[in-house]
């Protein structure tokens, strides 16, 4: 299984919420490119950085930085948060990220989706957050009526190959995923799974693992020590 450790980004800092909710931010570092530099140091093989800015405000507000990150390591790097255009798209590929995450622009522009999956293939990936089984917008401030199991069948007929899906309530508690929705999703879908929020031990991951899930994605538990990454790769 894939691991990768989590960077999201907030006022030019890395930090984590707890269930999407931008009034329980903690900071966790000041510097991002050295945090993504301490990860791999560590053994990671993969980075997951979200612009938390660009997912609220819809436009590319860290793109430097995240150029930055991006040239200082040697590691495959998804990367999501504000991306609402083929441009912003294409910059990202060119500038060396593995995989693109498109969230609201998923739901809200699909002819946007399937001309970036036309154009790069596998490089495109959506992020599916949802809360109680429902699909969440806009930096998980808005709940849609759309379940996530349903939307990502339908986005793998536009040729989506991987799903990196966030359960909310989960997300920063430290509590364990939701392995029951985790497992239906994954059963329903042919895409690459990843599995995101509230992955809190070496236990958890393993059990992802066993599950046969694709990836998964470890924020918190890795800031706080409950998680070491040399351990759970």
């Amino acid at each position: 299984m894939n691991i990768f450790p989590a960077i999201d980004i907030k006022n030019g800092k890395c930090v984590r919420l707890s269930q999407g909710d931008f009034a329980k931010l903690e900071t966790y570092g000041d510097d991002p490119v050295k945090m993504a530099i301490n990860w791999v140091e560590q053994g990671a093989k993969n980075l997951h950085i979200i612009d938390l800015d660009g997912a609220l405000m819809g436009e590319a507000v860290n793109k430097k930085l995240i150029m930055d990150m991006i040239q200082a390591v040697n590691v495959p790097i998804q990367f999501g948060g504000g991306v609402r255009d083929m441009k912003y798209v294409e910059e990202m590929v060119e500038a060396g990220v593995t995989r693109v995450i498109l969230g609201t622009s998923a739901l809200s522009n699909k002819g946007f989706l399937k001309e970036a999956i036309q154009m790069f293939g596998e490089k495109i990936a959506v992020s599916l957050d949802a809360k109680n089984g429902y699909v969440a917008v806009k930096g998980w401030t808005e709940l849609t009526d759309v379940t996530a199991a349903d939307l990502a069948m339908e986005l793998e007929t536009y040729g989506l190959k991987t799903v990196v899906y966030t359960d909310i309530s989960k997300d920063g508690m430290m509590a364990g995923p939701n392995f029951e929705e985790i497992d239906n999703m994954n059963k329903r879908i042919k895409s690459n799974l990843i599995a995101s929020g509230g992955i809190s031990s070496a236990a958890d991951v393993k059990k992802l693992d066993e599950m046969g899930i694709y990836g998964c994605v470890i924020g918190k538990a890795l800031y706080t020590g409950g998680i070491t990454l040399k351990d759970v790769i």
